[in-house]
């Protein structure tokens, strides 16, 4: 079984707590439990160096673990910041349906576990996503299932939904191909994802 980095062993499993605690009971705690149970298996880890963009110096203010008052929330900020050294952000490619001028440079996802991920893997993927204030995301879909756990204020859309405002430590969950976006108010958003490939 590959080695993996004690970091990143310890953000997945406080990931878990804090994903089973906070998702919507139904489809998304079944999706949780099973992005969770595969991650119990580790995958290679790719070696390549993180790299962080410009929009990242956010990240620094918004996972201090001194403050978030949350202790759950606050655990995960620091695991994250244990793990995030390690990982590549990039820019979301092609086309961006419904986001604003200040996307493009404002954004930066990366995967934690998954395609292209520090512990590249297709069956679940485990990620985060950062906007800088003020940043529509596009709208977009996409055929996995996808439980959000998120960290900071920040709206978010959902199709037949409209948006919404879970608030730091709130969960929700989108269904298969539903179209989906977020939006950054004043202040960054930082937000987990976790998905399946496989549903059933």
């Amino acid at each position: 079984m590959p080695d993996r980095s004690p970091e990143l062993q310890h953000f997945i499993e406080v990931a878990g707590r804090a994903f089973a605690d906070r998702a919507p009971q139904g489809a998304a705690q079944a999706s949780v439990r099973a992005v969770f149970a595969a991650l119990e298996v580790p995958a290679p880890a790719d070696p390549t160096p993180g790299r962080r963009r410009a929009v990242c110096d956010w990240l620094d203010p918004v996972t201090d673990p001194e403050g978030v008052s949350d202790p759950l929330l606050a655990e995960l900020c620091g695991a994250f910041r244990a793990v995030e050294p390690a990982l590549t952000w990039r820019q979301r490619p092609g086309p961006a349906p419904g986001a604003n001028a200040q996307y493009r440079e404002g954004h930066a996802n990366a995967m934690i576990a998954g395609p292209s991920g520090l512990e590249p893997r297709d069956d679940v993927w485990l990620g985060v996503s950062l906007l800088g204030p003020e940043v529509r995301y596009p709208d977009h879909d996409h055929p996995p299932e996808e439980t959000y756990l998120v960290l900071t204020p920040g709206r978010f859309f959902q199709d037949g939904t409209g948006w919404f405002e879970p608030g730091p430590g709130g969960s929700f969950y989108n269904r298969p191909g539903i179209l989906h976006a977020m939006a950054a108010g004043a202040s960054p958003l930082l937000a987990l994802w976790a998905l399946r490939s496989e549903t059933g």
